[in-house]
């Protein structure tokens, strides 16, 4: 559902506020609460394929297909993976070229509309990776949560939880560097997640209530052999990890934490996705009260998902100014407040969620460095 602005204001005219606030209550929860693989996000732009080889793709000049890294470039019935922008090959002037890594399905014709994200692996481990998994169940309140389950040496696992538009696919782009280091990971998909239970609303809370889902898989962990675990999270998942941290019962088992992007200020988060909606900026406001009410975000303090007095345990926070769901500020604000506890890896010129993708080498470097004491 696409409403203009004057057309909402004429409405919010004709039916009254209250009743307003409802229908747009409704519709924050239909498109800024359900953020999926298949819906852009903010910053998420169309990319136009003009020519591919097989070692190199030429596509519209952006300021997304301009980016460093190494990516994934999905589209309808396609999915390819791309590396690092290529200098000095001729191309028209409205496009970019960039190292091709593979084609994983699907064919890379000329005028295919494409999007690039961090997700860059589909499938499973041991399709994708060639690494030794495992589909697991875990118990969780609302019933059974798949999971995959890779197995190292240590007695510390590593439990990982996925944000906002991908799925536990996206957290394969650091399992080779886990595997490398012997620990043992447990993958999660959580509510409302393909495969998993279905809340009565269908909408993401952004940690508020997931986070229960993470508590289950420590539970999980510690029964099947860890002996602690790290909470490992990208966008919401990483509040879903800091609120874990704060409030499980078993918060004693768990020896640190890794935020990527972690969604702090939930008000910015929840405008930013609702515009990507379209929801014209009159309707804003509006769509934020709804979403108090619907996730439970604190009306008061909307900028601390966690209070960071409360947090006790080391915490490596890798976020960059670049980020248009995740404000970087907060993440500033976040980590100085403790900055005896949370090293703050700062990552430029790098999307929501995507801090690996920008600069894999310098990102796995510092998740060496943090994670080494706790093996």
């Amino acid at each position: 559902m696409r409403l203009g602005t004057a057309a909402a204001v004429a409405a919010i005219t004709v039916i009254g506020a209250g009743a307003a606030a409802v229908a747009v209550g409704r519709y924050a929860s239909e498109t800024a609460l359900k953020p999926s693989p298949d819906h852009p996000l903010p910053g998420d732009s169309r990319l136009t394929v003009h020519s591919a080889t097989d070692e190199r793709i030429v596509l519209t000049r952006s300021l997304a297909s301009l980016r460093p890294g190494t990516y994934g470039l999905t589209g309808n019935g396609c999915h390819a993976v791309v590396g690092s922008v290529v200098h000095g090959t001729p191309h028209p002037a409205d496009a970019v070229v960039r190292r091709l890594e593979r084609v994983t399905h699907g064919t890379l014709k000329p005028g295919k509309r494409m999007r690039l994200t961090p997700q860059v692996h589909i499938g499973n481990p041991r399709d994708a990776l060639g690494l030794d998994c495992a589909d697991v169940d875990i118990p969780g309140e609302l019933g059974p949560l798949p999971a995959w389950f890779l197995p190292g040496v240590r007695d510390t696992w590593v439990i990982t939880a996925h944000g906002l538009g991908t799925t536990r696919e996206h957290p394969m782009v650091v399992m080779p560097f886990l595997h490398r280091h012997r620990l043992p990971v447990l993958d999660l998909a959580y509510r409302n997640d393909i495969g998993a239970p279905r809340t009565a609303d269908g909408i993401n809370h952004l940690g508020d209530t997931e986070w229960r889902d993470l508590d289950a898989a420590i539970r999980y962990a510690l029964r099947y052999g860890a002996h602690d675990v790290v909470l490992y999270g990208w966008s919401t998942g990483a509040t879903m990890a800091l609120r874990a941290a704060v409030h499980s019962a078993l918060s004693d088992r768990i020896s640190g934490l890794v935020l990527d992007s972690p969604v702090l200020d939930r008000h910015a988060t929840v405008r930013a996705l609702a515009a990507a909606r379209r929801v014209p900026r009159a309707l804003l406001p509006l769509v934020v009260r709804a979403a108090e009410g619907t996730t439970g975000m604190p009306v008061d303090r909307p900028e601390d998902a966690v209070d960071p007095d409360e947090l006790t345990i080391p915490t490596l926070l890798f976020h960059g100014p670049d980020d248009m769901i995740a404000p970087w500020a907060a993440s500033r604000s976040f980590a100085a407040r403790r900055s005896e506890l949370i090293t703050l890896q700062p990552v430029p010129h790098a999307p929501h969620a995507a801090m690996w993708n920008a600069d894999p080498s310098r990102y796995e470097e510092a998740l060496r460095r943090f994670l080494t004491p706790l093996m």
